[in-house]
């Protein structure tokens, strides 16, 4: 009897920056063959992974690895949560925030010799307004930014901080209503953003304490600030202190309720949108599988200044 498990890499060719076309002979090269049979399928459109995932969970594929971005894990994981098959990830996106949180390498060989030493374990998932999502979702000023950002052709980390400087200059902070287990507060915010997972990508860590595995939203509040703060603030984001800054609050809750004065943009895993007024977000626990090193805990390990740099330089070569 065949003891290999059943492994499919679904490739999205569109996302991110670098180019996908060696992807498959890594896979052939580095992949664990007494462990794993596999295949590859192309996605061709928005929603196709979400197509293609369900059927291989029907076909009794034991994982699924999304080669994407977190758009591209949202539409497998949102396919195969409360099913037996594993989501594995190679991370192919802009800012990788759900494959950097589970410690997962940049580097494509890298990430499928993760796949070969890892294990099932479940985690939590959130809903927004009844969407799901794995790593974040927010509104304020990171959702228009995403929202704009769509609209353009360019991609990547550089014209990512290029649109969010355009939009900074004529972005007012927002009056929310939020509501969690033990706090009713209104407050004028400049984001607010509700996380599975510790950041937003890019070792941006909006969400220091933010475990997978615990049940819980992290909930993150940031109030106004001014453009001299810019500096202190972008040093708290990517050292993975933002919970020390003056302006920001943090709880820790099952569910969070979002009135704001209108309908407008929101985010979840990257991906944005126009969402109403009224916003209910709230955490799905032990309600996916994926691939992790044994011991994995659900939380994050913050990665030095040093290594984000060379991350952001290097760690997309294969």
């Amino acid at each position: 009897m065949d003891s290999k498990k059943k492994i499919l890499f679904l490739i999205n060719p569109k996302s991110g920056v670098q180019s996908k076309k060696k992807v498959p002979q890594q896979i052939e090269k580095y992949i664990d063959k007494h462990k794993y049979d596999y295949s590859i399928e192309y996605t061709q459109y928005a929603g196709h992974a979400c197509e293609l995932a369900k059927n291989a969970v029907e076909r009794g594929v034991d994982v699924v690895v999304a080669v994407g971005g977190d758009g591209t894990i949202n539409e497998v994981g949102r396919t195969i949560i409360h099913t037996r098959t594993a989501m594995g990830v190679i991370p192919c996106g802009s800012g990788n925030g759900f494959a950097r949180h589970l410690g997962i390498p940049m580097n494509i060989k890298k990430s499928i010799e993760f796949i070969n030493n890892a294990e099932p374990v479940v985690i939590d998932y959130g809903k927004i307004n009844g969407n799901p999502f794995f790593c974040s979702c927010g509104v304020g000023f990171d959702a228009l930014v995403s929202y704009d950002f769509s609209k353009g052709n360019k991609r990547g980390f550089f014209s990512y901080i290029k649109k969010s400087l355009a939009d900074w200059v004529k972005y007012k902070p927002e009056t929310y209503e939020v509501e969690l287990e033990g706090t009713n507060r209104t407050c004028k915010a400049f984001v607010i953003a509700c996380g599975n997972a510790s950041q937003y990508g890019n070792n941006a860590y909006i969400a220091p304490y933010a475990s997978m595995r615990d049940g819980l939203l992290s909930v993150s509040v940031l109030g106004p600030f001014t453009t001299l703060e810019v500096p202190i603030l972008a040093a708290h984001l990517f050292r993975n202190t933002i919970d020390k800054n003056r302006h920001m609050k943090t709880y820790a809750s099952r569910w969070v309720k979002i009135k704001r004065e209108k309908e407008g943009p929101a985010h979840y895993d990257g991906e944005p949108t126009l969402m109403d007024a009224e916003l209910l977000i709230e955490i799905v626990p032990d309600g996916l599988n994926v691939l992790a090193l044994p011991g994995w805990d659900g939380t994050c390990a913050p990665v030095p200044v040093l290594k984000q740099v060379y991350d952001m330089v290097a760690g997309s070569v294969g």
